[in-house]
């Protein structure tokens, strides 16, 4: 089971910590990803980190999100600054298959068969 949580209303520019809650599972062989996902659009991978801490993140975002994990408390987070209206979106926790040590982990929503509720992020400008 995942639990999103940290979504909210922010301003343009502000930030918020979203967080990522995994019970039921193994939780240290495994990559986790967030996505993020607008009503008529596709489902867009926005950062990833595998089990060994490898990480990637989305060009789109890269420099304002970073992602990381707690392996003790079976959470990841996604730290999100300097939002802007275009980050507006329902963010997704998603799990999926381990890759080998040293390897990032997969961006396609495909990928990963586990996923949270989501958490609503809304930037206004």
């Amino acid at each position: 089971q995942l639990v999103e949580s940290g979504g909210g209303s922010v301003q343009a520019g502000g930030s918020l910590l979203l967080s990522c809650t995994v019970s039921g599972t193994t939780f240290n062989i495994r990559c986790m990803a967030w996505f993020r996902q607008v009503p008529g659009k596709e489902r867009e991978g926005v950062a990833s980190i595998s089990n060994d801490g490898v990480t990637t993140v989305a060009r789109s975002v890269s420099g304002r999100f970073s992602i990381s994990q707690d392996n003790a408390k079976n959470m990841v987070y996604l730290q999100v600054n300097s939002l802007k209206a275009e980050d507006t979106a329902m963010y997704y926790c998603a799990m999926g298959p381990s890759r080998w040590p040293g390897l990032s982990c997969e961006t396609s929503p495909e990928t990963y068969p586990y996923w949270g509720q989501g958490t609503q992020v809304t930037v206004s400008s």
